[in-house]
């Protein structure tokens, strides 16, 4: 029975130290950049939905900073996310933010368009061109809604069922 004990115990920890490996290996390897320090920027946007703190900020599908914090500004009712930038990327003041979706499971992220200008955003300031998240519910209720309409619409021009039509002159 020892020797039974002593094989099993021999076993588990193969196996918890082959474990361990898979998972050491994966969190190394899973493509996740740690973001280094940067600096700070603001943008405003009407909707934010499933945008979360510590979401990343991506340039052309790199992260290149997250999502620090988000409020409310009590005179305009937008939603004030502030964001961190490594601090080699320098952004154009006419750069714009959109808030964009994964997939269509959700994961939102917060994309940047960089703009044209030669007057780059200080640290502090604001992104003013933006895009809310588009709510998939809204557009599908939307599109529900109008082909609904559509059908309607057509019912109401189509000629009587039956193929009977109005005699026409002769």
């Amino acid at each position: 029975m020892p020797r039974r004990n002593l094989a099993e115990l021999l076993a588990g920890t193969v196996v918890l130290a082959v474990a361990l490996g898979f998972l050491i290996y994966a969190l190394g390897h899973s493509g996740a950049r740690r973001i280094g320090a940067g600096y700070v920027l603001h943008a405003r946007f009407d909707n934010i939905a499933g945008l979360g703190i510590g979401a990343p900020v991506r340039l052309a599908g790199v992260p290149v900073g997250r999502v620090l914090s988000e409020s409310i500004d009590p005179q305009t009712y937008l939603a004030d996310v502030a964001i961190s930038i490594e601090n080699g990327i320098k952004l154009p003041k006419d750069s714009s933010a959109t808030v964009a979706s994964e997939s269509l499971l959700g994961g939102e992220y917060l994309s940047i368009d960089p703009g044209a200008s030669n007057t780059m955003l200080a640290p502090g300031q604001a992104i003013t061109i933006t895009q809310g998240a588009v709510s998939l519910e809204t557009l599908l209720g939307k599109f529900i809604f109008s082909a609904t309409n559509m059908v309607s619409a057509l019912g109401k021009a189509a000629p009587p069922a039956g193929g009977a039509t109005a005699p026409g002159p002769k």
